[in-house]
């Protein structure tokens, strides 16, 4: 194995393991700047650290991240890393956004079907399966334009919905409750 050699595939393995669509997004993630990733890219020489650093970080196999053979996550049905599907919220809309790996021990017990949405700076771990609408924040649809919204039960067989521009009353199936919000993340 050259490692003078690789740097091309192994920084695109990368975007792919942290679940980037872009090398400057792997530049903020590894704090470094887009010139020096540019520069390693440019030259095709190996960046070892940034590999070992991102394994760590993602849990991807360091086989496939400085070779591309094998797959990515070999190891992760063995420990306690799960990969929670991850979505952008924007404009109203649900984007998949690829996924995240998380060690078990740092997500709410109790979930059965997580994922993590990203709504700007906020990141919100949430739950696709539930018995039940109950107070709490949730992720919504209404008339077609997905939120997050705090809803409480109200007499009556309704609910109240607040945040965004303004609170309203509404019968529970006038609105479509995609997932049960159970962790919000403020990144600052």
């Amino acid at each position: 194995m050259d490692l003078n050699k690789g740097g091309r595939g192994a920084i695109e393995r990368m975007v792919e393991a942290y679940g980037f669509t872009t090398r400057q997004a792997l530049c903020d993630q590894l704090n470094v700047s887009k010139s020096t990733l540019a520069t390693r890219y440019m030259r095709d020489s190996f960046p070892s650290d940034w590999v070992i650093q991102c394994a760590l970080e993602t849990g991807a196999s360091l086989r496939w991240l400085t070779t591309g053979e094998g797959v990515m996550f070999e190891s992760a049905q063995q420990t306690d890393i799960v990969q929670i599907p991850r979505k952008k919220l924007l404009d109203g809309k649900l984007y998949d956004s690829n996924f995240y790996m998380f060690d078990k021990a740092f997500l709410p017990d109790g979930l059965k079907d997580p994922v993590v949405i990203l709504d700007g700076d906020v990141t919100y771990i949430a739950d696709r399966k539930f018995d039940e609408v109950q107070d709490g924040k949730w992720v919504v649809d209404i008339e077609g334009k997905v939120s997050t919204r705090e809803i409480a039960r109200i007499p009556g067989g309704k609910i109240k919905v607040e945040g965004g521009n303004i609170s309203f009353d509404c019968l529970e199936s006038d609105i479509s409750f995609l997932y049960k919000i159970t962790l919000e993340i403020v990144n600052k």
